[in-house]
């Protein structure tokens, strides 16, 4: 099962100059789509335990509209295994005006990412 979210940075998720978003945002969008993957497949929210791999690939800005997708790649007895993916598919055209955009006709990948969930045996529910 795959699950995703499309999320529009804000200039409240602007960190750095120029508008730039910290990548630490990607890692919470990561956050929910393990929390809903939780739920669908054991009816818990579970623990974020560790990330085994973040690879940053490129930058987002304020405006830009992410997909965070993510899967379960194995289950243990309590231990989810999973792979996550950010993609941008909407990025701001301030050059043209303040209010356009563009959707992209191919998404570019901001971030990928892989990690360990644990949903405690006696908090299954399926």
């Amino acid at each position: 099962m795959k699950v995703m979210i499309r999320v529009r940075m804000g200039s409240n998720d602007a960190h750095y100059g120029g508008n730039l978003v910290d990548g630490a945002k990607m890692l919470q969008l990561f956050g929910d789509v393990a929390t809903e993957l939780l739920i669908r497949n054991d009816g818990d929210e579970g623990l974020f335990v560790a990330y085994d791999n973040v690879e940053f690939t490129a930058p987002v800005y304020a405006g830009d509209y992410i997909e965070a997708v993510g899967e379960i790649t194995n289950t243990g007895n309590t231990s989810r295994k999973m792979i996550f993916e950010a993609r941008k598919v909407i990025a701001p055209r301030t050059d043209v005006s303040d209010s356009a955009a563009d959707f992209l006709d191919k998404p570019i990948v901001v971030c990928k990412a892989s990690g360990t969930c644990v949903v405690p045996k006696e908090c299954q529910r399926k």
